[in-house]
């Protein structure tokens, strides 16, 4: 395993707990919000901490479909 495919391993789980994290963060704020209360004291909304995880996620997904092109390439099956 190269050096480049560590990286996007590690980049592809990081960004994933990443994404998981900020959605915790969402939930918990607008069960928060419920009750009156704030976590993040109005720097990010609920909303904005979900699109930026999906971005995250969206590069989750392009990693890991670059690491099956690679893998399917070592195998030798065309394009």
């Amino acid at each position: 395993m190269s050096f480049v495919d560590k990286l996007s391993s590690f980049a592809s789980r990081l960004f994933f707990l990443m994404a998981f994290g900020l959605l915790v963060i969402a939930v918990a704020e607008r069960v928060v919000n419920l009750f009156g209360y704030t976590i993040l004291r109005g720097a990010y909304a609920g909303g904005r901490l979900l699109e930026f995880a999906t971005v995250l996620l969206i590069f989750v997904i392009a990693l890991i479909l670059r690491q099956l092109r690679n893998e399917l390439r070592k195998e030798g099956r065309p394009n």
